[in-house]
């Protein structure tokens, strides 16, 4: 509890400074809802109900799979999942924009620049734009990822094949 209270209590203080610590107008806070663009709106997504489309539709039901989330119509800038049914090599390859993941299932094995870490549950990684890199990613995997803009997908070495799905 103590761990929580210590994060919360600078966080609460940081939200309550700058709202003016309080000293709104009367009229700014009587129920008027924050102007918002009539063509946003929220989304609220169960796994369950998540569209998946095969990445590599040539390893039939051992590709991994891709469910994109949102995509904002502004800037393209995309939120997907990734999840793996098998084991499998990504190899290396490069995106035009920024790209995050955090892993929510498994552990992967990410590699680019010299470097490769284990990332398990709850662990995250940024690749800027255009950095070539690669994955190994075990059955069962799910993968949050985030993109600046929109997702593409451009191999270094052409795309896996069933010699990279791992047992």
């Amino acid at each position: 509890m103590k761990i929580v209270t210590s994060v919360l209590i600078p966080f609460g203080l940081l939200a309550f400074t700058l709202n003016g610590g309080g000293a709104q107008k009367k009229e700014e806070t009587a129920g008027a809802a924050p102007p918002q663009s009539a063509a946003v709106s929220a989304i609220f997504l169960k796994y369950v109900d998540f569209k998946w489309d095969r990445i590599l539709p040539d390893l039939g039901t051992d590709s991994p799979e891709i469910c994109i989330l949102h995509s904002d119509p502004t800037t393209h800038a995309t939120q997907l999942m990734i999840r793996t049914p098998s084991a499998i090599h990504v190899r290396k390859h490069w995106h035009s924009a920024n790209e995050t993941h955090t892993m929510i299932a498994g552990t992967a094995t990410f590699a680019c620049d010299g470097t490769r870490m284990e990332l398990g549950p709850g662990s995250f990684n940024f690749m800027p734009a255009r950095m070539v890199h690669e994955a190994w990613l075990p059955a069962g995997s799910i993968t949050f990822i985030t993109v600046d803009a929109a997702w593409d997908l451009n191999w270094v070495e052409g795309a896996p094949t069933a010699a990279d799905l791992r047992k």
